[in-house]
């Protein structure tokens, strides 16, 4: 409980009074005794208000607040929270509300005015941002309750637990089932190539058009129907992907709002839509995380559902990242052949460890390398150089840059896939990478 405006402005405004007859006093002026019998009285008439007006706060009951939290959130974007307030009071009656928001999410318009008029209730709304993925949970609402007079204010802390989650912003995605996926894809930056042979899987038979490749033509069904009948093939609907990702310290780089691991999990689950929309399996299997997850390839839209609720809390270590034992549990845990798109980022050291590991991948699976490059390393080695600090930060970039390509030649050398990308640029080329292979029958 602390004193309102109004109890400060008077008691202010009563001293004063009493400090200036008190100095005309000193001075020697000749102040009537009833007026400073009525300061005074009027001070303890304050007091005595001000104690019963405390008292009666204290019998105040607290209005109830309910508090609706959408059941999940997109990381970065806004959502909107409402409380409802609701309470017994006979007359109208201004307060101040509070949401005691988690630590992760920012928020927007707390504290929150609100005007509680007799035998209604009030709904109210702020805005809230997620910093970060995970599990929330809100657990307190504050409320600054006026006193009958408006001389006090009184802090009530109410239970109003509610619980939400944070997922990837993923939700753009759902929007682009609206339209034609082509279309979708070349607005995402996805570049489709042209189909350089014939699909993998026969689809039906059909009439022989003009453009289609004699190797198509079925002789047996051309000699029953007397006419050119050709095969129509469509591309293999029964494949898996599975996403290896890396956990460790070196995915905690951050270049905007969010970091590597985030544009990491964002870029699993575009290629993981589209390829859940191709009639793929698709699967996950994290490392260097504390405990290693794994979800096993599975087709169906539902899967996608399976995946964010897998990672939505996933976040990474500090621990550096074990390539071989990673490959180990893989191979262990999937036997059937796969796509196998390792995410991590590459450093000169790992050139070893990383290369026996794509390599014994590769005598089951086929692999692809996704290196993730900072975006700061651009901007140095573009950025013009006028200063001597200048020069050495060029210098060291340039080397840099120059081992990381040199690693990637090695591993292009013993016929490993490596995409080497900006983290925003990561889902854009997996997906091009992707269809490529999916178009040219060879994924």
């Amino acid at each position: 409980m602390k004193p309102s405006r109004l109890l400060l402005i008077w008691l202010a405004l009563l001293l004063l009074i009493s400090l200036v007859l008190g100095t005309l006093q000193a001075l020697g002026a000749e102040i009537p005794p009833s007026l400073v019998s009525i300061n005074w009285g009027l001070l303890l008439a304050l007091l005595a208000l001000a104690l019963l007006d405390a008292l009666r706060l204290k019998r105040r009951p607290s209005p109830r607040v309910n508090r609706q939290l959408p059941g999940s959130l997109a990381l970065g974007r806004w959502g909107e929270v409402q409380l409802q307030v609701e309470h017994d009071f006979a007359a109208s009656l201004h307060l101040q509300l509070f949401d005691h928001v988690p630590d992760g999410l920012s928020f927007e318009n707390l504290p929150l005015n609100v005007e509680l008029q007799a035998g209604q209730s009030s709904r109210i709304s702020y805005r809230v941002r997620p910093l970060k993925r995970g599990h929330f949970c809100f657990e307190r609402c504050e409320v600054n309750l006026p006193s009958p007079l408006g001389l006090w204010s009184g802090k009530r802390l109410l239970s109003v637990i509610d619980q939400t989650r944070v997922y990837p912003d993923f939700a753009r995605l759902y929007g682009g089932e609206l339209l034609a996926v082509d279309n979708w894809l070349s607005q995402l930056g996805v570049r489709q190539r042209q189909r350089r042979g014939l699909g993998v899987e026969f689809h039906q038979l059909r009439e022989f058009r003009e453009g289609d490749s004699l190797r198509q033509i079925d002789w047996k069904a051309t000699a029953r129907q007397r006419t050119p009948i050709a095969r129509e093939y469509e591309d293999e609907r029964d494949q898996q992907i599975i996403f290896m990702l890396d956990c460790g310290r070196r995915m905690r780089s951050q270049d905007d709002e969010l970091s590597h691991f985030d544009h990491a999990l964002n870029a699993c689950l575009l290629l993981g839509y589209v390829a859940l929309r191709q009639g793929d399996a698709v699967g996950l299997s994290t490392f260097a995380s504390d405990p290693p997850r794994h979800v096993a390839p599975v087709k169906g839209r539902g899967q996608l559902n399976v995946l964010l609720n897998s990672v939505y809390d996933l976040d990474s270590s500090q621990r550096a990242a074990d390539y071989q034992t990673a490959a180990n549990q893989l191979l262990t845990r999937q036997t059937r052949r796969a796509l196998v798109v390792l995410i991590t980022n590459l450093r000169e050291e790992d050139d070893d460890g990383l290369l026996n590991a794509v390599q014994r991948l590769s005598t089951r699976h086929r692999v692809l390398v996704a290196s993730l490059r900072e975006a700061a390393l651009d901007t140095l080695r573009h950025a013009p150089v006028q200063t001597l600090p200048e020069a050495l930060a060029y210098c060291g970039t340039a080397s840099y840059l120059n081992e990381r390509a040199e690693l990637h030649e090695r591993l292009s050398a013993h016929g490993v896939q490596v995409v080497d990308v900006r983290p925003t640029e990561l889902g854009a080329e997996l997906v091009t990478q992707y269809l490529s292979w999916k178009k040219s029958g060879t994924a």
